[in-house]
């Protein structure tokens, strides 16, 4: 994959695409898209998701509970990825720094079996939640095209790296 405005260069590391990134466009577009999907979230669950919590079941109220605070820690990992590369763009860190495993995003979590934790709940929070899953699982494709090694990439006839590629490509159902 391509990353627009990001050159892949011999750079074993990520670092000469890093650069490139931060200063286009197409960062500056999605850093202002998640953190105003943060700052929306925030708005929604201190207002009118803390008034519409009130008007749900015993049961509805936990599990909405449970799918507010995994959408405040998604947010917040996709905030932190989004300023950690501010921050290479600002001169405040170098895109090596930046490519450690601590700044990285993290892998998806398992949806809980037995179905949507979010059905039932309002739809104003499930739109958030497809909001969110959408920009995470962008920018879990970005991550890895930044900071994973090309020539780390798995043969064309291993299987088993195909089949991680498929999974990541389209995700778990």
């Amino acid at each position: 994959m391509r990353t627009a405005g990001a050159e892949k260069t011999d750079s074993p590391d990520g670092a000469g695409r890093i650069g490139p990134f931060v200063r286009s466009k197409m960062f500056t577009n999605l850093f202002a898209h998640g953190m105003e999907l943060v700052e929306e979230t925030a708005t929604y669950l201190d207002d009118e998701g803390r008034r519409a919590s009130r008007d749900l079941s015993r049961e509805a109220a936990l599990a909405y509970a449970g799918v507010s605070m995994r959408l405040t820690t998604r947010l917040m990992q996709i905030a932190s990825w989004l300023l950690v590369l501010r921050a290479v763009r600002e001169g405040e860190m170098t895109p090596q720094e930046a490519g450690h495993e601590k700044y990285r995003i993290g892998p998806a979590e398992r949806r809980p079996a037995g179905g949507d934790p979010a059905a039932g709940l309002p739809e104003t929070l499930r739109n958030l939640i497809g909001q969110t899953d959408t920009l995470y699982a962008r920018i879990t494709r970005l991550d890895r095209d930044l900071f994973v090694d090309v020539s780390a990439a798995p043969a064309s006839g291993d299987a088993a790296g195909q089949l991680r590629a498929l999974h990541d490509a389209f995700g778990t159902r």
